[in-house]
């Protein structure tokens, strides 16, 4: 590693309108070295990542490149400075080609006409250095989330960038997808590469980074070697308090409490069949299975956003059959997206029309009323921690745990009896994660009934009162309160038995 950072924020402030959200940060990024970003969501990172990358200028301080002040204006000149950006929300043309993204603006000529060979031929390469099997011709309309992170990716390895800078690049992600990514990440770094890496998991900041700066509420409060700091005390400093119990305690549901959710042989064409399961009162379960395994699309029938059929399914003792999410709503059972910017939130839309949205009947016939919706978003903010500069704030610029727990408020004004939860702490930060799952341990303490699907194993163990486990749309086992763990929870996504023989233990 050069002695010399070859990028660097010296002492940078950065205001909108009023409102100053980074305070006098430094950060060097060194050749041949991947350097951790870490923090809350809303702490900064975002910002601190786009001012490095040229989308936006500091309104204090100075971006360093090579030791010579940099003036950019464009992410253009950040790029022709060696920088190169991969988004955690995707940047990418959904109605062209994998081709034409990754060399959208940089396209190959031969002569007057475009060079379209070598650009198949280069696209192939890229998408196989990351061990990612599509095709150049798919649009990216036509991909999986994973597969566009690959793109993205793939896009970023086309420019031969000095500096890289990754904002949550494992976040949709399988296992082997990250495996694949960080082997790339190690071949950037010996090649010379300069790389900021952010995550929210600690496990992955451990593992691939060399040095890791935390940030808090837009100050930098640790900057270090990887090594000399454990994962505890990171997340401590993070969110400045304690967060070694992150998992509320779980009481356990009574053998007799009654059963508020009956589903037999729930079918979802083409991605489920024959899954039955009860969901009793005051109970969370949690469904885990391998990503394709069907979780998300059962649900998604269940709750009446796809076509499905049932031998039989009953609501608190009463037939149930929902063809549209407003009739489950209606009978109490409400289902929270795990996409939550394209299918739960308008982001171009303040907080106040989120909120209430799906709810607007109890704020008037044909005249809305505006200060009864003001008063719900005052109860939602103090109820669910909302942190946002101010309540016009459009939700688009608002960080992804604040917008997490509005949709989390939308929901609950629906005052749901069943709740379904998809993915509720992807891409959040370790404070808000501690927060959200205190708010589903209360309501379940209050009596309503929980599902929770989720990749994350840990959230699985931590959080669920039982685990249902999918593979290949059917259900593979079901593990009691006492039987959660890691192992037991593999084997059945594997389709194996959940238990070891004595010869394999």
């Amino acid at each position: 590693m050069t002695t010399d950072p070859v990028v660097a924020l010296q002492n940078v402030s950065k205001s909108f309108g009023p409102v100053e959200v980074l305070h006098g940060v430094n950060l060097a990024l060194h050749a041949g070295s991947v350097h951790a970003l870490i923090g809350e969501n809303g702490a900064g990172k975002s910002t601190t990542m786009k001012i490095l990358a040229g989308y936006q200028p500091p309104t204090e301080g100075a971006v360093l490149c090579d030791g010579q002040t940099a003036q950019f204006k464009s992410l253009q000149d950040g790029e022709a400075a060696g920088i190169v950006m991969i988004h955690q929300e995707f940047n990418l043309a959904e109605q062209l080609t994998v081709e034409q993204n990754v060399f959208l603006g940089r396209e190959l000529k031969r002569g007057l006409l475009l060079d379209k060979t070598e650009m198949r031929r280069r696209t192939r390469e890229y998408l196989a250095r990351l061990a990612c099997d599509v095709s150049p011709d798919t649009l990216v309309s036509n991909l999986s989330n994973s597969e566009k992170q690959m793109v993205e990716i793939a896009k970023a390895l086309s420019r031969d960038a000095r500096i890289l800078i990754m904002d949550e690049p494992t976040a949709v992600l399988t296992n082997r997808e990250t495996d694949v990514l960080f082997k790339q990440v190690a071949a950037l770094r010996a090649a010379g590469t300069a790389i900021l890496f952010t995550s929210h998991k600690l496990d992955e900041v451990k593992a691939i980074s060399d040095h890791v700066t935390i940030m808090r509420d837009g100050n930098v409060v640790h900057t270090g070697p990887t090594s000399e700091i454990t994962e505890d005390a990171m997340a401590t400093a993070m969110v400045g308090r304690d967060v070694s119990d992150l998992y509320p305690a779980k009481p356990g549901v009574a053998a007799d409490a009654p059963v508020v959710l009956d589903v037999r042989n729930l079918s979802v064409p083409g991605f489920a069949e024959n899954v039955s399961f009860t969901l009793r009162k005051g109970e969370i379960l949690g469904i885990g299975g391998l990503i394709g395994a069907g979780r998300t699309e059962l649900m998604e029938g269940l709750a009446g956003l796809r076509p499905a059929t049932s031998t039989k399914i009953t609501l608190f003792e009463k037939p149930a059959q929902f063809k549209r999410p407003g009739d489950a709503q209606q009978a109490g059972l409400c289902y929270l997206t795990e996409d939550r910017k394209l299918r739960g939130l308008l982001l171009e839309r303040g907080m106040r029309e989120n909120l209430t949205l799906q709810n607007l009947h109890k704020f008037g016939g044909f005249l809305i009323d505006r200060g009864a919706e003001e008063n719900a978003l005052t109860d939602a903010i103090a109820e669910f921690d909302i942190r946002a500069g101010t309540r016009d704030v459009r939700v688009g610029n608002m960080s992804g745990g604040n917008q997490q727990k509005l949709l989390l408020a939308k929901v609950m004004l629906s005052e749901p009896r069943v709740l379904i939860v998809d993915e509720p702490t992807r891409g959040i930060d370790i404070g808000t994660k501690q927060q959200i799952y205190a708010f589903l341990r209360k309501l379940a303490d209050a009596g309503h009934a929980i599902i929770v699907i989720t990749s994350e194993m840990p959230e699985l163990i931590g959080l669920a009162d039982r685990v249902l486990v999918m593979r290949l749309g059917g259900i593979s086992g079901m593990l009691d309160l006492h039987e959660i763990n890691e192992d037991a929870i593999v084997r059945l996504s594997m389709g194996l038995s959940a238990e070891q023989t004595p010869e394999m233990a």
